[in-house]
């Protein structure tokens, strides 16, 4: 049992709030199973169950759990890491689902290789931010697209070129990419084809959301070697022993826009609605 100091508001947690169709395969088809919000959790753990040894009372943890928009949650201990120990608990709560998504997806879907070309997408969210500094650690050249105003705080983030997607759109000046991290959902395959490497891979990180991101995701392979795959982070503790050694290390940090208390969730909802977030937004849960 950890008692919750901090947990962040995601754009999933949106979608189960509004009952979007595809995400009550998991939740429910006609009615939440679980009827408190949230999947990233930060806080100090309380009790433990007979089976856990990874964790003792009074360990700061970080990691993934459903209904962390509480005073307190049980999650398994497979979905939990100690926390940094150069971050705070509004820290550790920005992590876990943004930098795993973005994590799994260059790692493991695009199988990222050192000196590639990667653009991100959608740089300045809550994943793309992430991806950006997990593309540089990597050993690629970065290029990343967002708007005007965080141009240069993307840039000192590890950006190699930035791309203002107000002016200029990236498909239009020819350059070609080994990989392109959609960590929007904005663009799809098809517009983005042909900035893509002959053997490049397009990855969308909301394979839900538009309703045509699985449909090209099933005829991108009759259009040759280029590929459009999707992906949808895995929580588990490996990786968050990587990302918390990164932060550490101070390679990598989360980047958060606005902690909201805990009674004004519905702000931080809409902050998040908006599509216009700048890194992470953050509840603050528990306020002592």
């Amino acid at each position: 049992m950890i008692r919750v100091h901090n947990a962040s508001v995601n754009q999933y947690d949106n979608l189960y709030r509004k009952g979007y169709f595809p995400t009550r395969l998991g939740n429910g088809l006609t009615k939440p199973k679980s009827l408190i919000l949230g999947i990233d959790v930060a806080g100090t753990v309380e009790a433990v169950g007979k089976n856990v040894n990874k964790f003792k009372v009074g360990d700061r943890v970080f990691g993934s759990c459903v209904g962390s928009h509480a005073e307190f949650v049980c999650p398994r201990q497979s979905v939990l890491s100690i926390m940094p120990r150069n971050a705070t608990f509004e820290e550790a709560a920005a992590i876990p689902c943004a930098a795993q998504t973005a994590l799994q997806a260059l790692r493991n879907v695009a199988q990222i290789k050192q000196g590639q070309k990667v653009l991100i997408y959608g740089a300045s969210g809550g994943v793309g931010h992430f991806a950006v500094q997990l593309a540089k650690y990597f050993g690629a050249e970065v290029t990343a697209v967002c708007s005007t105003s965080n141009l240069q705080w993307v840039k000192d983030l590890g950006a190699h070129y930035v791309i203002d997607y107000t002016k200029e759109d990236f498909t239009d000046n020819g350059n070609k990419y080994d990989i392109i991290f959609d960590a929007v959902a904005k663009r799809t395959f098809f517009n983005c084809r042909r900035s893509l490497t002959e053997k490049g891979v397009y990855i969308t990180e909301n394979p839900i959301t538009p309703i045509y991101h699985p449909l090209q995701l099933m005829i991108s392979p009759l259009f040759g070697s280029k590929r459009a795959k999707n992906h949808l982070a895995i929580p588990n503790e490996k990786d968050l022993d990587f990302l918390r050694v990164l932060i550490e290390e101070e390679k990598i940090k989360p980047v958060i826009e606005k902690c909201y208390p805990f009674d004004q969730i519905i702000q931080a909802h809409r902050h998040i609605e908006s599509g216009r977030t700048k890194g992470k937004i953050v509840l603050k849960i528990n306020m002592e």
